[in-house]
């Protein structure tokens, strides 16, 4: 089982230039594979391996021991394979008939990352006082906000550094044994996804919309604003756009937040989770919807859902969401009603509640009973034929 524990680091000024310099090289690696591979196709006919292509990086890393050289040579290799698995995607996609999307060179403002295998000039430690520090070869120790423990029985595989707007990050990539399942004593509970109320549970439990993206909406006008008056290429322009991008990196962060949470209440409360298949295309087309859909993240909430029950032992169920909210979840009526219509008011036996708790119920009814809302309402409708028949 893998697992990717992000830290947040403190560089000092001179580790901040010494990692732009790391960044540079590897990007100047990258590139300069790519044009050898080119130069050799043309010039051959054939292609350059990997392996080829390391021995002649490997040379001249020693060659320049001040430029390319200053790179680790883990983090080279790591490079030469982040190409390698650009060349085979490129040629998986020609076979299959895809867009072929050939390897591009790579702007070093694009760049942001650079890999390194755990121990081989990369360590993270921890000094006399507890203190967590990341050690890169060529640049020394810088401090981690290490906010939470890598589990003892974890084997750190690989770790990542990452440049985004301005600010520096470690990813461990870890190793972590099977878990024991241990058999879980909650109730089972039925999930209705949607906009207005982002969840909705079965036992009536309404889960809000922070509506994230709405909320900021006037500070990203204001920034938005800010790049459309700046002249194309300037660095007032760059600054301004990078603004644009603190906001929207904010909200996605609230939104993760959010979610992580919430998903992470359900598994330890609920031992068997019934939720919709859905597929959320539908919504992003609507351009009535689009906004709203995008700012809701309801994908995040499956797919962060998703491995938390592993861990917890719960019961994850995906059923066929047709007619959930239409169908009444007492008598199994069709009770037909428009999307602005929020309150289920059934006529043949009176029930009364909100329209997306409804659907939760006979979500989880479905789950529970292997038959979905549809086939239940096709029967419901032959069995109403046969009867005006006779």
């Amino acid at each position: 089982m893998i697992r990717t524990y992000k830290y947040y680091l403190y560089p000092h000024r001179r580790e901040k230039r010494l990692f732009e310099y790391l960044l540079a090289m590897s990007c100047n690696v990258y590139n300069m594979a790519l044009e050898q591979r080119i130069k050799t196709y043309k010039e051959t006919g054939s292609g350059i391996t990997y392996n080829m292509q390391w021995a002649y990086f490997r040379e001249l890393r020693h060659l320049d021991p001040d430029g390319i050289g200053m790179l680790n040579a883990g983090c080279m290799q790591q490079t030469l394979r982040r190409l390698d698995k650009a060349f085979k995607a490129f040629f998986r996609r020609v076979k299959t008939g895809g867009a072929p999307g050939f390897p591009r060179f790579k702007s070093k403002n694009r760049w942001k990352s650079i890999e390194f295998t755990y121990g081989d000039g990369c360590k993270l430690r921890f000094d006399d006082s507890g203190r967590a520090l990341l050690y890169i070869q060529n640049v020394g120790e810088i401090k981690i906000k290490y906010h939470r423990d890598i589990p003892g029985d974890a084997k750190i595989k690989h770790v990542i550094l990452k440049r985004w707007l301005g600010k520096w990050y470690v990813f461990f990539q870890v190793e972590m044994p099977e878990c024991d399942i241990v058999a879980h004593g909650g109730p089972g509970i039925g999930i209705d996804m949607g906009i207005k109320s982002l969840l909705a549970l079965s036992d009536g439990t309404l889960i809000d919309n922070p509506k994230w993206l709405r909320e900021s909406l006037g500070d990203l006008r204001v920034a938005q604003r800010m790049v459309s008056r700046r002249k194309r290429g300037s660095s007032r322009r760059r600054k301004a756009a990078l603004q644009v991008a603190k906001i929207h990196d904010r909200i996605a962060n609230q939104r993760h937040d959010f979610w992580h949470k919430t998903t992470r209440a359900l598994a330890n409360t609920y031992s068997f989770i019934a939720i919709e298949d859905l597929n959320l295309n539908f919504m992003i087309r609507n351009h009535h919807l689009a906004l709203s859909a995008s700012d809701a993240g309801l994908g995040i909430f499956r797919q962060l859902l998703t491995y938390k029950v592993e861990e917890t032992g719960s019961s994850l169920v995906a059923v066929n969401p047709a007619y959930s909210s239409q169908m009444c979840s007492r008598c199994n009526e069709i009770v037909k009603k428009d999307l602005s219509i929020r309150v289920h008011k059934c006529p043949y036996c009176g029930l009364m509640l909100d329209r997306d708790v409804n659907a939760a119920i006979n979500i989880l009814k479905s789950a529970r009973t292997g038959r979905s809302c549809a086939n239940v309402a096709r029967s419901n409708s032959e069995r109403s034929t046969r009867s005006s028949l006779l």
